[in-house]
């Protein structure tokens, strides 16, 4: 049956065969578009070649494709662990890592017959800081699990060397410190490689426009079916980055569904982790409410790992934790392959059995020792869940710019970035800022406001709780980002990862969701998963 898909904010709720559409009265069909066959813009002018093509030919003189094709065999699709046991061998240098994945990015990203303008900027400096971990390495000095990994940032999270647009022209020049994230990443010696494209405004933006479009770095297309199968958003950039090997790993941001939606659109593994668990300091926000970073990778255990990086409290955001955690608390049973699904019980949403793919991933659960429940969905609805997200971007963006925006940056308004775009509409807003004008003109007191939002994560909860108590279950299963809104106002956890693709060739993900601070419980059912099913295969085009 025709595939309908509501794209909402930040995230898009996907609809399958008879997926029902989530009630929110009527907030969601005023924001919903048809799927993109044809795109206004594909490639954007206004990527700046002092952080692109710049950056990429001073560090790319002495690599050819010679070099490309003599590392693949030790990098191409390799996770971290087994890269580190290539480095220890002598296969390569954190030199030639990053050189390898910036030759990918220049032979296949953009302004060729497969592009996929899924980066924004390149860190000129990323060559540079790997020579200085090769150093450290030959010192033997203490060596984190992400040291020496080239790692891409959705940009919307604030680096120093290169600006953070949030794929707005409006923020072209938003040369800001780093977000309290990037400073874990560089913490555990991490190599930020550059900025990956999204959906502008991470898709807060314009309402009428394809997912993965943005004013600054075009329109990201997916690599399992450029031009033909959706990118997922909003942080299509990352998904479609790694997808495609174009560096280790990356860092997206989700509201509900932009961690998930790409991550399984483009065949890689997502977690959208508890609200509070990673920092969102220094990140252009949408919603204090509802808004995380997450990591996007190939595998489960590079998941894991810089899950385990990004950790951290952090006193800035209200609603950051403190766990007392390790990092290496995500992937020790990972590491040590000791994770298991016996005798845990996950329920399987009876109206989704009719998704052939939904139902293999159910088989191989069942072989590896889980008990699977059908069970109904939760006639629950998420109102005014539109509201939520205008009211917090209202004072959330004038925050930002106050406080982790670049000094040079005018804007004290959701409503001056509407008259900047206004000037130059053709180039800044081509699909028009329908989500923008929505922000300014929504209204509510403190009493309405934080009505509304006990009543969606009440909402949320019971739409997991119910069936996980009646049936006693330690997870649910979804597809992609069915649940993605409900699992964004309950706070709870998400994680997919690949289970197959379609007889057109779509990915498509197996989600596990579950409750608040379950994201190692997660990891280790994925990982079991993963390891039974080996569903990820390399879009074709990109090998």
């Amino acid at each position: 049956m025709k595939k309908i898909i509501w794209f909402v904010a930040l995230f898009s709720i996907f609809s399958c065969h008879t997926q029902k559409k989530v009630s929110t009265e009527n907030n969601i069909s005023d924001i919903s578009v048809k799927e993109f066959r044809e795109f206004k813009v594909l490639d954007s002018k206004n990527v700046d070649s002092k952080y692109y093509d710049n950056a990429l030919d001073i560090q790319l003189q002495d690599f050819s494709e010679t070099d490309h094709e003599r590392l693949k065999p030790y990098i191409l699709e390799k996770n971290i662990l087994e890269l580190h046991k290539n480095r220890v061998k002598g296969a390569f240098t954190y030199e030639e890592l990053v050189k390898f994945y910036l030759y990918r990015i220049k032979k296949y990203d953009r302004e060729n017959n497969i592009s996929l303008n899924s980066i924004i900027s390149i860190n000129p400096n990323a060559v540079a800081e790997a020579q200085q971990r090769d150093r450290d390495f030959l010192n033997k000095r203490l060596k984190p699990l992400l040291f020496g990994m080239p790692i891409l940032l959705k940009d919307n999270i604030n680096t120093e060397v290169m600006p953070t647009t949030a794929g707005a022209i409006a923020l072209k020049n938003n040369t800001t410190k780093d977000a309290f994230i990037t400073k874990q990443l560089k913490d555990n010696k991490a190599i930020i490689l550059g900025k990956a494209n999204l959906s502008e405004w991470a898709y807060f933006f314009c309402g009428d426009c394809p997912s993965g479009y943005s004013a600054i770095g075009g329109q990201t297309l997916n690599p399992y079916g450029r031009k033909v199968f959706d990118t997922g958003g909003s942080s299509s950039g990352s998904g479609v980055a790694i997808a495609a090997n174009f560096a280790v790993a990356a860092v997206g941001t989700e509201t509900a569904g932009s961690i998930l939606s790409p991550s399984s659109q483009n065949s890689v593994v997502g977690l959208k982790p508890t609200i509070g668990l990673l920092s969102r300091s220094g990140i252009v926000p949408i919603s204090s409410t509802l808004d995380t970073p997450g990591p996007m990778t190939k595998n489960v255990v590079d998941n894991a790992i810089l899950l385990g990086a990004l950790y951290g409290f952090d006193s800035n955001d209200t609603k950051s934790i403190s766990l007392k955690y390790h990092g290496s608390h995500y992937y020790e049973r990972i590491k040590n392959e000791n994770g298991s699904v016996k005798g845990k019980r996950f329920g399987a949403f009876t109206r989704l059995l009719q998704d052939t793919l939904y139902v293999k991933a159910i088989e191989i659960l069942k072989e590896q020792g889980a008990e699977i429940v059908e069970i109904p969905e939760e006639e629950i609805q998420l109102p005014k869940f539109i509201n939520l997200l205008n009211l917090d971007m209202q004072k959330d963006l004038p925050e930002y710019f106050t406080k982790h925006g670049s000094k040079s940056l005018s804007f004290k308004s959701v409503e001056d970035v509407i008259n900047f775009n206004k000037k130059d509409s053709v180039n800044t807003m081509p699909y028009g800022q329908k989500l923008f004008y929505g922000i300014v003109n929504d209204n509510a007191t403190e009493e309405e406001f934080s009505a509304i939002k006990s009543v969606l994560h009440e909402n949320g909860k019971t739409f997991f709780n119910t069936p996980m108590e009646k049936y006693n279950l330690n997870a649910v299963l979804s597809i992609n980002n069915y649940h993605a809104a409900y699992a964004a106002v309950a706070e709870y956890p998400a994680l997919t990862v690949p289970m197959g693709y379609t007889k057109k060739g779509e990915p498509k993900g197996l989600t596990f969701i579950s409750i608040p601070y379950s994201e190692k419980l997660l990891l280790e059912w994925a990982y079991v998963y993963e390891q039974a099913s080996l569903k990820r295969k390399m879009p074709e085009n990109y090998k």
